[in-house]
């Protein structure tokens, strides 16, 4: 990859249940929900394939087989495998660590399946990678700022001080960035997990501990498309450009 790190794969974590997009979800996987003309998974997976990756893992788990048969029709020059999670929904950190034998190189790209994104002055990918520092960093997290945070009403989720490096939110206060749900991740950090389902938090606060877990701030347009009533608003503001 140009001016950054090559990367050579992308996780793609699309097994939710969907519980906030009901009732769409009752028939269709929530990364199957159509917003601005294609599925939410196809916005992410597009975005990756045009940043050069050519590998993605997928992980499934509520009605699989849709998702499975969607990912098999789709064109284009990047090979997509399936990480099974029928059997037992793991979360993002289990999910990573169970698709982990499925990834090659260092760092790993994750992205979230129910994000849509749009590019600043350069590929938000590519941003990422070359801000990218293997020495310094396990995980590089893409924030953008609360204020340009659309669909989202949270309270924040991290501080960033000048070089980068990331504290997270005290209870109780705010923070000015969100996590966009796109990261690049490094598989030394991934060791030693617990049993059973968890969440890639347990990683970033070993990165945080070690003074190893570092964000870059997103240029362009991001929307947390987490609900039926987010739909609308972000389709329009697309079409706007």
């Amino acid at each position: 990859m140009a001016d950054g790190v090559q990367i050579e794969s992308a996780m793609v974590m699309a097994a939710g249940l969907g519980k906030r997009m009901r009732p769409l979800t009752a028939t269709r996987p929530k990364p199957l929900i159509r917003v601005a003309g294609k599925a939410l998974i196809d916005h992410s997976l597009d975005r990756i394939e045009a940043a050069g990756i050519r590998k993605a893992v997928v992980n499934v788990h509520y009605l699989a087989d849709a998702l499975e048969a969607h990912l098999a029709a789709r064109k284009g020059p990047m090979n997509i495998a399936i990480s099974d999670e029928r059997s037992q929904l793991l979360e993002t950190g289990a999910g990573l660590v169970k698709a982990l034998p499925m990834l090659s190189g260092d760092p790993i790209l994750v992205a979230n399946s129910d994000n849509i994104w749009t590019d600043g002055p350069e590929d938000s990918i590519r941003h990422l990678a070359r801000h990218w520092d293997g020495d310094r960093m396990d995980a590089l997290l893409l924030l953008i700022r609360q204020s340009g945070a659309t669909g989202n009403k949270g309270q924040g989720d991290f501080h960033m001080d000048a070089g980068g490096q990331l504290s997270r939110r005290k209870g109780g206060h705010v923070a000015p960035f969100v996590y966009t749900g796109i990261q690049l991740i490094s598989p030394r950090l991934l060791v030693d997990p617990p049993e059973g389902p968890f969440s890639t938090n347990i990683f970033w606060d070993r990165a945080i501990a070690a003074g190893r877990l570092f964000g870059v701030s997103h240029m362009g347009q991001w929307f947390d498309v987490g609900t039926p009533a987010a739909i609308a608003p972000t389709e329009a503001m697309l079409a706007r450009g």
